[in-house]
């Protein structure tokens, strides 16, 4: 992808999801997810109303009339966003590629913490950290992290998703808030998950194409496993390969929702022809 392309289509998903964060998350981003506690701002005159409990007795005795403590939110969080890019990715039937929604949900989300003055920072992961972006503030930043995923190539197709959690439990000393976006087509994360989500707000994002729930019944058909590369012929007609094919769709389903729900972690899936923006408005609001 040459510069000019790349700078179109970052603008293209900058103005699509900047009206989106601006107009519909970031309220909900920002009610949903809390600051770290109250901090002391300042101390003013006691009003009708106030909560007596936060008078300042010291300065109320020194001035002779009553003082209250005011408190606000502290707000700062860090936003990270762990993003899958192996091989299986790459794969979609219908208008986009799963790799492309997952990109204009994490810029969404991104634009939701610049709008709040949280830091973001990025990992992409396959089976090895392909990327680190350290969380930082900042326009240029977000935009920084829209190009990563657009343009950056992978060196491994395949995926592990233990050892991504366990490079963010290393590198993120606080708490964050963590999204992980993947189509979750692994397994055998689940113990290093229990202990990334005792300590940050976790979410798993699975992001699925319709195709990949069954095989339709097409004869003879040679398919390429996207992550090793090995090309298989496979029976389509056989009501058993197509039985055993959507068994083990529900089996890695069912270990990213168990997983994620007896962790303590939220967990929402969204195929690619559904509205992502509902989906994550819905799981704000349940939030």
């Amino acid at each position: 992808m040459d510069t000019k392309e790349l700078l179109k289509k970052v603008r293209k998903i900058e103005i699509k999801t900047r009206r989106l964060s601006d107009h519909v998350f970031g309220g909900e981003y920002h009610s949903t997810f809390k600051g770290r506690g109250m901090t002391f701002s300042e101390v003013r005159q006691y009003q009708f109303g106030d909560d007596v409990r936060n008078i300042d007795w010291n300065v109320t005795a020194r001035y002779n009339e009553p003082f209250i403590k005011v408190f606000e939110e502290e707000r700062e969080l860090t936003l990270m966003l762990m993003v899958d890019i192996s091989g299986s990715e790459f794969f979609g039937t219908q208008e986009q590629f799963k790799n492309e929604i997952v990109t204009e949900i994490a810029a969404t989300l991104a634009f939701s913490a610049m709008q709040n003055n949280d830091k973001t920072g990025l990992i992409l992961f396959t089976d090895e950290i392909e990327l680190y972006i350290p969380p930082k503030k900042g326009k240029s930043h977000v935009l920084r992290i829209i190009r990563e995923l657009l343009e950056f190539q992978p060196k491994s197709n395949k995926t592990d998703l233990a050892k991504a959690l366990k490079f963010l439990s290393n590198v993120m000393k606080k708490k964050a808030i963590v999204f992980v976006l993947s189509d979750f087509i692994a397994d055998n994360y689940r113990d290093t998950l229990k202990i990334a989500a005792r300590k940050h707000d976790v979410t798993g994002i699975r992001i699925y194409d319709k195709a990949e729930e069954t095989i339709p019944n097409l004869g003879m058909v040679e398919m390429q496993d996207q992550e090793t590369g090995e090309l298989l012929l496979v029976n389509t007609s056989s009501k058993s390969v197509r039985n055993q094919y959507y068994s083990y769709h529900r089996e890695r389903v069912d270990y990213f929702t168990e997983s994620f729900t007896k962790s303590g972690a939220g967990a929402l899936s969204c195929r690619v022809d559904e509205s992502y923006v509902k989906k994550l408005l819905g799981y704000f609001k349940r939030r």
